[in-house]
């Protein structure tokens, strides 16, 4: 925010910067910070598509998390009731997963560029972003820190439209080569 690449400075709860992800941030607000950042740095940023998302989640398994089919609360941000997580945890305060990506299940919901259908029929076949459609809603994956187990499996998604913000959600950006 402070460097301009957001016109819309987000409530954090005091737990929501420095080395921890952003949170109370839109799909709008995600799209202008990528947009700004690819201005900025001259680089190519965006959201990532949901199957781009779901294949780093997933780092070459098919089991419910990249880890396997169980969890416990050594190995993600999750259900503040059970693990109790008050917040989002710092970036890299749990294990990678085999890509050697950080926090993919867990600590925030995050934005991806497609827009929500209620199944996978007529999607695209080739990765892109699903961008077509009557819906508004757009998706995100992940889970919370607030969130049970069963939100933070690699195929579990959600919606909420493009200008909705909250403590659980958040985004991570993809770049163009």
């Amino acid at each position: 925010y402070n460097a301009g690449g957001c016109s819309h400075k987000p409530e954090d709860g005091g737990w929501g910067r420095d080395n921890r992800p952003v949170i109370n941030v839109s799909w709008n607000d995600a799209k202008e910070y990528t947009k700004w950042l690819s201005k900025k740095t001259g680089k190519s940023y965006r959201l990532p598509t949901e199957a781009e998302w779901e294949y780093a989640a997933r780092a070459g398994t098919t089991s419910k998390y990249s880890w396997g089919n169980s969890i416990s609360c050594s190995q993600a941000d999750y259900n503040y009731t059970d693990c109790n997580s008050k917040g989002t945890s710092p970036v890299k305060s749990y294990s990678a997963n085999s890509f050697g990506l950080y926090d993919m299940h867990g600590n925030v919901w995050e934005w991806v560029e497609d827009k929500y259908h209620d199944n996978y029929n007529g999607a695209p076949s080739n990765g892109s972003a699903w961008t077509s459609g009557s819906s508004s809603s757009r998706v995100l994956r992940g889970g919370s820190w607030y969130d049970s187990a069963t939100y933070l499996r690699s195929a579990n998604r959600n919606s909420n439209t493009p200008t909705s913000r909250g403590y659980v959600s958040g985004f991570r950006i993809a770049q163009d080569k």
